[in-house]
């Protein structure tokens, strides 16, 4: 593809993406060429591709006759993918504790500021974080991770990170139960991580992933099985 076609792609990509976080493309919905190279005034090979970067990422599937369409939220995909960033996320952040230099720190002190400062909703009224907040939680738990010098094991960690994104849209009550205090479980992260305390920021991140998907199972749309129910629910 030549320069050009790659460009349009990449706009493509990004304006999709933005969609299916922003709820205007829902779960399980089928996603057809004309209407992308309509919606997005792009061609066949532009969607495709961007299509692929989307599977990739884990936010689109394809499937044999039936095309692609945006990932649908279940139980045993959040169950595989909880169990999957409690491994490795936790990893990666006691890597990064241990390996990161003054620089990662720095830049972990500022993007926990930024989300600090940021409002976590557009208005008074109950509704998924706002696109501000989103990013900034997104830039603070990229920025704890980046002091490990695994690339492929950052990159996974990655991946699994922005996998649970579509969770956390899509969940309205993400962030504001009576009984959580999100802020203070940022914060306690960012400590622990300063202190060098691998161990303790590693406990703290499991506890913060686990006790989010409990959370979010409500966002699922299948029935539960046992197993999946039962690996979601653990204490």
């Amino acid at each position: 593809m030549t320069g050009t076609g790659s460009t349009r792609a990449d706009g493509v990509y990004q304006r999709l993406r933005q969609d299916i976080l922003g709820g205007r493309v829902v779960p399980g919905e089928r996603l057809k060429f004309p209407d992308l190279c309509q919606r997005y005034e792009t061609s066949v090979g532009a969607a495709r591709e961007a299509l692929t970067r989307l599977v990739a990422d884990g936010f689109v599937r394809t499937q044999s006759n039936l095309g692609f369409s945006v990932m649908p939220l279940s139980h045993e995909d959040l169950a595989e993918l909880t169990d999957a960033r409690l491994e490795i996320e936790s990893l990666v952040l006691r890597l990064s504790v241990r390996d990161g230099d003054m620089a990662w720190e720095a830049a972990a002190v500022a993007a926990h500021h930024l989300l600090k400062r940021t409002q976590f909703l557009t208005q008074d009224d109950a509704g998924p974080p706002a696109n501000a907040w989103s990013a900034a939680h997104a830039a603070f738990h990229t920025a704890l991770l980046a002091g490990c010098r695994n690339h492929r094991l950052l990159a996974t960690a990655t991946g699994l990170r922005e996998e649970a994104e579509l969770y956390l849209q899509w969940s309205v009550s993400f962030g504001q139960e009576p009984d959580r205090d999100l802020t203070g479980e940022h914060q306690a992260l960012l400590d622990a991580a300063v202190a060098r305390d691998a161990d303790r920021a590693a406990a703290l991140l499991r506890d913060h992933i686990a006790h989010t998907a409990q959370l979010l199972i409500s966002v699922a749309t299948d029935e539960p099985n046992q197993a999946g129910q039962a690996r979601l629910t653990r204490p």
